[in-house]
């Protein structure tokens, strides 16, 4: 289960993805500049939410032992 460790690292480079996304769509009027950077806010917040979570669950397990 290592694997968990890293997802989070996923959000960080799709929310990357879409910021420079979003940039490159700024003056096209038919781009959804503005749905890539919501996207990417929320991309950004799931990378937060879930470090966050990760690193409470380490310092619960490692307490118990």
């Amino acid at each position: 289960m290592t694997y968990l460790k890293y997802t989070p690292y996923l959000y960080l480079i799709l929310g990357v993805y879409l910021v420079i996304d979003s940039i490159v769509k700024w003056n096209d009027p038919a781009g959804n500049s503005g749905l890539t950077l919501i996207f990417a806010g929320l991309a950004f917040f799931l990378f937060a939410f879930r470090r966050r979570y990760a690193k409470r669950f380490e310092s619960r397990r490692n307490n118990k032992n």
